[in-house]
């Protein structure tokens, strides 16, 4: 049984997809559930004159704060059983796969686009990324 159940946030929408199966997952086996949103690496915002608006580490802040409030909303979904929430920045699956391991993930559960093995040959699905770069199951919805 899973005990430590990773759900990504890339969408809002897809998470209201796959939150109650996660949450039943999580209450029937008595996992905690980690949230986590991956954003890309900020740069320094600069204004109209050539001068820093924001400095790195201040849009990182914000950023952070967003996503930890995006969080917030889904785990909401989630009731009755333990939910984390994390932000990380960096490219997706990467962080993705990061997360799992320092988190001690038995599962990763996200949403995935429905493709034809053309499509997905070509261009490979987040959950394809996901599961090349990291040795936990995927469990992967298709929508």
């Amino acid at each position: 049984m899973a005990k430590r159940i990773l759900m990504p946030i890339v969408d809002g929408e897809a998470a209201e997809a796959i939150g109650p199966i996660v949450a039943a997952l999580a209450r029937d086996s008595g996992a905690t559930v980690r949230l986590v949103r991956v954003e890309p690496v900020p740069e320094h915002v600069i204004g109209t004159h050539g001068r820093v608006v924001a400095y790195v580490d201040q849009e990182m802040d914000r950023l952070t704060r967003r996503g930890l409030d995006e969080l917030a909303a889904v785990e909401a979904r989630i009731a009755g059983a333990p939910v984390e929430r994390a932000v990380r920045f960096g490219e997706v699956a990467s962080e993705i796969a990061l997360e799992a391991e320092a988190f001690g993930a038995d599962l990763i559960a996200l949403t995935d686009e429905r493709r034809g093995r053309l499509a997905r040959a070509i261009a490979p699905t987040l959950a394809d990324e996901v599961t090349s770069r990291s040795d936990v199951p995927v469990l992967a919805l298709r929508g």
